[in-house]
């Protein structure tokens, strides 16, 4: 008979069993691990055992989390990421009621963030701030593939995951198209065309390589997350384009949708491209741009504006 239940019962064990019901994105599965491993961190340094908190404490930890400067980004985490950490904690918490190691789930009343589905905090970016940035990133002191790092972001509009995720098996070629293989969320993948431009570049950074990481740190390990970010974060304020402390990769990838939008590509194109599985997620990119183009604050100041 098969063992349903976890054979390690300690709570590394029924977390890293949690952790497993998600095998099918690495991404999610990742991201919960930080969001507990935080929040476990959290309750040491208050000296709480995790199994016996109660709402009360999940509630100083949300008001923490949406009060406290975030030490990666000198600000505090945006509503969207407070409440992603609190849906990872109710998860995590629902598993340990189920394999009986607590007694209730403390997450259940804890008021969420409320999210504006229309509305993004994420900074977007002009075609021309985007080629600004790929300019600057082309010259990062730190990065060896910097140019062809910035060429994935920039115009491929791939998510960060999906870039250090990529082998150089993922390559290849299908009806006179150089193309790569993105993996996404829940297992899936989708194959993209990678422009001539960035073709030339992909060759000259193999040097011959047949497998591996495409990207690589110079001393050998896969491109991670964080090294992303510091890369994009660093070319923004190089490139001195405005609000550049709080450019993100994520911004290549709205600057991706709008400018692919501008030149025509349709929604089920772009919809495809960026991997979103509803539409609505593609279109909330269309209407952060669209709402600032269309504002008319533009057509009142040129009314009042002041003659000559």
């Amino acid at each position: 008979m098969t063992e349903l239940a976890p054979r390690d019962t300690s709570l590394a064990g029924y977390t890293a069993a949690w952790l497993w019901s998600f095998r099918e994105s690495a991404h999610t599965r990742a991201a919960y691990q930080r969001d507990v491993t935080d929040f476990v961190r959290w309750c040491a340094e208050r000296d709480l055992d995790v199994l016996a908190v109660r709402r009360a404490h999940l509630d100083a930890y949300a008001a923490a989390l949406s009060q406290t400067p975030n030490p990666r980004t000198g600000r505090p985490l945006a509503a969207t990421s407070v409440a992603r950490r609190l849906a990872a904690l109710s998860s995590w918490y629902a598993y340990l009621l189920d394999a009986g190691a607590v007694g209730a789930n403390p997450t259940l009343r804890v008021r969420r963030p409320r999210i504006d589905r229309d509305h993004t905090a994420t900074v977007g970016l002009s075609a021309a701030e985007a080629l600004a940035l790929r300019r600057a990133a082309a010259a990062d002191p730190v990065l060896d593939c910097a140019r062809l790092l910035a060429g994935f972001l920039v115009e491929l509009g791939a998510r960060v995951s999906e870039v250090c995720a990529l082998d150089v098996t993922d390559l290849g070629y299908d009806s006179g198209h150089r193309t790569v293989r993105l993996r996404m969320k829940g297992g899936k993948s989708r194959v993209r065309a990678v422009p001539p431009g960035l073709a030339g570049l992909l060759d000259a950074h193999l040097g011959g390589r047949a497998d591996g990481a495409l990207f690589r740190l110079a001393d050998g390990r896969r491109l991670d997350r964080y090294t992303v970010f510091r890369f994009v974060r660093r070319a923004a304020l190089a490139a001195g384009l405005p609000a550049a402390d709080r450019i993100t990769p994520h911004s290549l990838r709205h600057a991706w949708a709008t400018i692919a939008r501008e030149r025509g590509a349709s929604l089920e194109e772009r919809q495809y491209a960026l991997g979103h599985a509803d539409p609505r997620t593609t279109q909330r990119y269309d209407r952060a741009r669209a709402s600032l183009d269309r504002d008319p604050s533009y057509l009142v100041a040129a009314a009042v504006a002041e003659p000559g």
